[in-house]
């Protein structure tokens, strides 16, 4: 899920803008263990930059790197670009120097990145003492973005690891513990609202990078069970109104890494 041509297939800025005040939780916990004016922050997986903007607007000397070039060409043009250095890289090898942030941050990004060689790169990066504050989401019972993807196309490939083990909390000490103190775990809430249900729909088939890779991949005559099955576990967060909405759990994460 790290390739810079999966992220850039629809239009991640959707997904970006919906998932953007999270963004402002993941700094402002790392503003609240560790100030963040005058300090060197990197946003890794930054996508389209919410966190990083967010943090340069408080000070912060900020560099974001995403692995997506489409992405980093829409958040350099997004209002207060400039006061944030762009780069196009892996966030598990940014190539960026040692020991020089005194914060790292991702909303919704690095949980896509292999386990073990992003929390390395992060260990890299921060100085001793320096804060790692990220999103991610938890795995529900049910889940009306993911469940007809398993309904229609079964389980994912064998993987050593998913996005959403980010949000259990045996995993976070299990990945986090040997080299970070003070694991912090707040809870939310996310919700998500469409204005209708061919809205939600059009998200799905032709906005969010995740689900237009999937239509894409599967084959021809799967693709339509595909949107009757997203339709059917839309439908019962049919509002009055019209308007499609339902809540996604999620946590925000912040450590320290030992001095």
């Amino acid at each position: 899920m790290t390739s810079s041509t999966f992220w850039s297939a629809g239009r991640y800025d959707a997904v970006g803008d919906r998932i953007a005040p999270i963004a402002r939780e993941v700094v402002d916990a790392a503003d609240a263990r560790r100030p963040l004016r005058d300090a060197a922050v990197v946003d890794l997986a930054c996508g389209t930059g919410s966190a990083a903007l967010d943090a340069a607007a408080r000070g912060a000397r900020v560099t974001g790197v995403d692995i997506t070039p489409e992405l980093i060409a829409i958040a350099a043009e997004r209002d207060g670009a400039a006061a944030v250095r762009w780069r196009t890289g892996d966030a598990s090898d940014t190539g960026l120097p040692a020991t020089s942030f005194d914060a790292a941050v991702s909303n919704m990004g690095i949980i896509f990145v292999e386990p073990a060689r992003q929390v390395a790169e992060v260990v890299r990066l921060l100085k001793p003492g320096g804060v790692f504050a990220f999103s991610s989401w938890v795995r529900s019972v049910s889940n009306p973005l993911f469940d007809p993807v398993l309904a229609v196309l079964g389980p994912p490939a064998t993987s050593t690891f998913s996005p959403d083990q980010w949000g259990d909390e045996a995993v976070l000490t299990e990945r986090l513990g040997s080299q970070f103190d003070g694991v912090d775990v707040r809870r939310g809430d996310h919700r998500w609202e469409f204005e209708s249900m061919p809205a939600a729909m059009r998200f799905l088939t032709s906005e969010s990078p995740m689900h237009v890779e999937t239509f894409r991949r599967a084959e021809t005559s799967q693709r339509a069970r595909l949107a009757a099955e997203f339709e059917d576990a839309l439908r019962p967060h049919l509002e009055p109104s019209g308007s499609v909405a339902f809540l996604s759990p999620y946590v925000v994460v912040t450590a320290t890494l030992r001095g």
